[in-house]
């Protein structure tokens, strides 16, 4: 090998094991210190529970900053947690009529509350249904509350950057040198070479731009005099906390007795219990808690995998099934005179073959079975589409294209978990990717199927979820706006009273109780009518006015019309469609009165006399 390309390589090799050997060197000297603890003591500092997770953690955050923040909240009145049987997993957050004053609140003490709010219905959400169902959610809202813990620590003298400016500024210092050598290096092997193109500049500038950018990412926080100090004294109260034997077996409703005790103990890593059932991370996909029909409910649902016909669509079924029967029929034709389930040979390799042509005769038969059965009900499924309305429990990428040159992997078919209030278990369907943009997980969809193949053929948002809202940032003047709608504007009609229980109960045929309200999202107002019987739903009523019932009337005003009906009116299966001015009324059969679709006409002409006055009122 050429003796002065050793030297070049030589050089270039030192210069950059002498940069990450500062780099290594400067990482040891700024490690976080780990204090030891001060004597075990009860009293409690002025500093928040999340401070105090970064503190004990040696300044490195962990999930207990958001889930002793909650457990905070909670022993300073701004939720209660209640918890009505032996399983802590059935604890409910309650928000009260009269909460405290919260313009105090902290920025990441604000990010949680919010989230409680934002998710309650009937001002009461289950603990576990705090979990998120996209992880890029999961991860942008904890990222942020870090973030903004970390603010609030390096603002109380608490915590610094690990590699603050003066470091920084000497580790880019040092790649430029870095960058010099390696350039000048590869210039001389060039020159040297008589290369008829020399790439000393660019490699020199790639190394120092490399370099830098390492440097310049935050390998986290570090210590202070003062948080070494504060850090100790909570190390002593996590001290005190552990030697109470059944401290880390308390439930999270504990903190009605053992007020911010219990926050801080989840802080410090001393309720087991506790930072066990709290979780506000991501959640269990097959058991999701839902809000449809008003209360909370938990639904199981089944993601299938391993059967083709799923989400799949008409031509490609029938194509296999072609296919299948094909190739049925040719092996048939080829073996079927060879079938002899007895052959009469006592030879041995003659009995051997007429098996193994047995079984591609046996084979041959499954597939023409198979491709026959398959074509008869993926022609039977188009004719048995239906739509159903519910709330999106949970989306995901279900099928991607395989990954080619230049060309990375597309997502093609989604999950689509939906909640219609027929039951507890459901199965997810197959949802064409390009529409999986446009819904959200708790929004309300309507969306047109196919039973066999599980595949949804069209789908229209016709409200939005709160999780939605938790996401999109709203000016405060939007959600005035939003909560004036909900509440009634001048002259509105509440859905509830567009229908009595007994014209409801002789429409479906079965009796009915009252109307009880729905907390829907967005602008939309709801009510709905449950069997006296089982208490299950079987209608509800949704009416919003303004842009969105214009936007929600021309997504839905398909299927047959029915003229003479106020402004304008449809029925498409279990749902219908009423307008009345700018108003735009919904009206869905649910549970065990679907099918019973005849009185539909008749229902919206009581509606649209009733909203029709309401509207009359308004314009007066």
């Amino acid at each position: 090998m050429d003796p002065r390309l050793l030297l070049d390589v030589a050089v270039s090799a030192v210069a950059l094991a002498g940069w990450f050997g500062a780099y290594g060197l400067v990482r040891l000297v700024t490690r976080p210190a780990s204090p030891a603890p001060a004597p075990a003591t009860m009293e409690l500092g002025d500093e928040p529970p999340a401070l105090v997770s970064l503190l004990v953690n040696r300044w490195s955050l962990t999930e207990d900053a958001a889930e002793s923040t909650l457990l905070d909240l909670a022993a300073r009145g701004f939720v209660e947690l209640r918890q009505p049987g032996d399983d802590p997993l059935q604890t409910t957050l309650h928000l009260p009529p009269a909460p405290p004053d919260d313009s105090g609140l902290r920025p990441y003490e604000r990010r949680v509350l919010d989230r409680i709010r934002g998710l309650a219905v009937n001002d009461v959400v289950p603990l576990t249904a705090l979990t998120f169902r996209d992880p890029g959610q999961a991860k942008s809202w904890n990222k942020r509350l870090r973030s903004q813990v970390v603010a609030d620590a390096r603002a109380a003298g608490l915590s610094r950057r690990r590699f603050g400016p003066a470091v920084t500024t000497l580790l880019g210092a040092a790649a430029v040198v870095v960058g010099v050598v390696v350039g000048f290096a590869v210039g001389h092997y060039g020159v040297w070479h008589q290369a008829e193109e020399n790439f000393g500049i660019e490699a020199g500038f790639v190394t120092f731009a490399v370099l830098t950018a390492i440097a310049g990412l935050s390998p986290g926080e570090r210590d202070t005099p003062l948080g070494r100090q504060v850090a100790a004294r909570w190390l002593g109260v996590r001290d005190w906390l552990r030697g109470h034997e059944q401290f880390d077996e308390l439930p999270p409703a504990s903190v009605a007795i053992w007020d911010r005790y219990l926050g801080y103990g989840a802080a410090v890593g001393a309720t087991r219990l506790t930072s066990a059932v709290l979780d506000l991370g991501m959640g269990d996909r097959s058991l999701v808690w839902s809000s449809y029909g008003g209360t909370w409910h938990r639904v199981r649902v089944r993601y299938p995998r391993f059967f083709p016909r799923y989400g799949q669509t008409l031509p490609k079924l029938l194509l296999r099934a072609v296919i299948s029967i094909a190739v049925g029929a040719f092996l048939l034709k080829i073996f079927g005179r060879t079938f002899d389930l007895a052959p009469s040979t006592t030879d041995q390799a003659e009995r051997i073959f007429t098996f193994v042509f047995d079984g591609i005769v046996v084979l041959a038969l499954l597939l023409v079975v198979a491709g026959t059965y398959s074509a008869v009900r993926a022609i039977a499924d188009l004719a048995t589409e239906r739509t159903i309305t519910g709330e999106v429990l949970w989306l995901e990428v279900w099928r991607s294209t395989a990954q080619q040159e230049n060309k990375p992997a597309r997502p093609w078919l989604h999950y689509l978990a939906v909640d219609d209030g027929s039951g507890e278990r459901t199965t997810a369907w197959g949802l064409p990717s390009q529409w999986a943009g446009g819904c959200h997980d708790g929004d309300t969809v309507t969306i047109r199927v196919r039973p066999w193949t599980r595949r949804v053929v069209s789908l229209s948002v016709v409200g939005q979820g709160r999780s939605r809202r938790l996401v999109e940032p709203a000016e405060v003047a939007e959600t005035d706006g939003l909560a004036a709608s909900r509440g009634g504007q001048s002259g509105s009609v509440e859905p509830g009273s567009l229908f009595t229980a007994a014209e409801v109960g002789q429409a479906l045929g079965l009796p009915v109780l009252a109307a009880e309200r729905l907390d829907l999202p967005g602008p939309l107002a709801g009510a709905q009518f449950r069997a006296a019987g089982d208490g299950q739903p079987v209608l509800t009523v949704q009416a919003v006015s303004g842009t969105a019932g214009q936007w929600i009337w021309r997504l839905n005003s398909r299927g047959q019309e029915l003229p003479g009906i106020g402004d304008g009116a449809y029925a498409a299966g279990e749902r219908a469609v009423l307008r009345v001015g700018d108003r735009a009324v919904l009206v869905t059969i649910l549970g065990d009165a679907r099918g019973r679709v005849a009185y539909l006409p008749w229902l919206l002409a009581q509606c649209a006399a009733r909203a029709s006055a309401g509207h009359e009122g308004a314009t007066t």
